[in-house]
């Protein structure tokens, strides 16, 4: 691909579009929203409205993603739609040849998740994840001391989800259902820190879990999970996550190794080395964790734009792959099955 910019069709319109439009806008080099489409018309209309004010010109808007397949002068499609029928929206874009940039998550379980990796793969289509967690500065520090290998063996593994959401959260008609999203706050909340844990510690081997609602919100899916980990490398660890912690926290991730502590949390890593040292590295950032879900920084959102727009120019892989993706998938199914039926569940059975 030539310097000139790229161009971007964003396929839904809800909650994070806002985001990403002031994403777009400050991505260097520049990219540019040539369209969008919304399931309703006036949606659309709306969207495009404040998109000419935050970009100074208006983009198309798209009657459905057929027309955005349709259009030669499109190279990414990012797709911002609840994770039901991802499959039949990205299978027609893909045979265009439109690069994927896909929200969180792949789908709505690991079965359809791995579908979409797989079709984009046989096409060869590159398919990138917007899991923004990575691309803070805390956590490529904390990656970067893991990559060395100066920590020794990781011995424990501690993530909490302390989040909050109000009902009326959920009162949007399919929040909260597995027929739209899959599930509750492990799919929804959750699978940003399970994808950044994951990141640094490799995979899980085997869960036993429980999950559950909370009175304190009708809903169909769960707002609870806790689960014990068994990791790949030996280390164990636990998980505990929610969307009922009034009035909510930022997520952590303790990393514990011979050597030193690893402690991710508001943007910041502190390390704990065993010889008495502590150093901190980041800045504290809220994350969506409270009332507010969109109370964060478009800064990391940027970040993923401008590196999927760098592997496309460059030939290489983007940040996060659909295939990397495919790992928070099968965790988060193997703990939904070991909380049915009650039992230790290896992530093989999933797989």
């Amino acid at each position: 691909m030539d310097k000139a910019p790229l161009t971007v069709a964003m396929i839904g319109v809800g909650m994070v579009a806002a985001t990403h439009l002031r994403a777009l806008r400050d991505a260097r080099p520049a990219l540019s929203l040539a369209g969008i489409c919304a399931r309703r018309p006036q949606t659309a209309a709306a969207f495009a409205d404040r998109a000419e004010t935050e970009l100074g010109y208006r983009p198309v808007i798209y009657a459905d993603s057929a027309a955005v397949a349709a259009d030669p002068g499109i190279d990414i499609a990012l797709i911002l739609t609840p994770p039901d029928a991802r499959l039949a929206l990205i299978a027609p874009l893909a045979r265009a040849g439109k690069a994927i940039l896909l929200e969180k998550p792949l789908a709505r379980n690991a079965s359809e998740a791995r579908a979409v990796v797989t079709l984009c793969e046989e096409m060869n289509i590159p398919l990138g994840v917007v899991f923004q967690h990575r691309v803070r500065a805390a956590s490529q520090h904390a990656a970067a001391l893991v990559n060395a290998g100066d920590l020794g063996a990781l011995g424990l593994v501690e993530m909490t989800v302390p989040w909050w959401r109000k009902q009326a959260y959920y009162d949007e008609p399919g929040r909260g259902t597995y027929a739209r999203d899959g599930g509750g706050v492990l799919i929804s909340q959750a699978i940003h820190t399970i994808d950044l844990a994951l990141s640094l510690t490799g995979p899980v081997t085997e869960v036993q879990a429980m999950t559950a609602t909370t009175r304190f919100h009708e809903m169909e899916a769960e707002d609870f999970a806790t689960a014990g980990l068994r990791f790949e490398n030996g280390a164990i660890g636990s998980l505990v996550a929610s969307t009922a912690s009034f009035p909510g926290g930022a997520e952590t991730i303790t990393l514990h190794f011979e050597r030193a502590s690893l402690h991710l949390g508001e943007g910041v890593l502190t390390v704990h080395w065993r010889d008495g040292r502590e150093e901190t590295h980041g800045a504290t950032a809220g994350t969506g964790g409270g009332a507010d879900p969109m109370a964060f920084t478009h800064e990391w959102h940027k970040g993923i734009l401008e590196d999927f727009a760098a592997a496309l120019r460059d030939g290489h892989p983007p940040m996060i792959t659909g295939r990397q993706a495919l790992e928070s998938h099968l965790l988060i199914d193997a703990i939904a099955l070991s909380a049915r039926e009650g039992r230790t569940v290896s992530c093989g059975e999933v797989a």
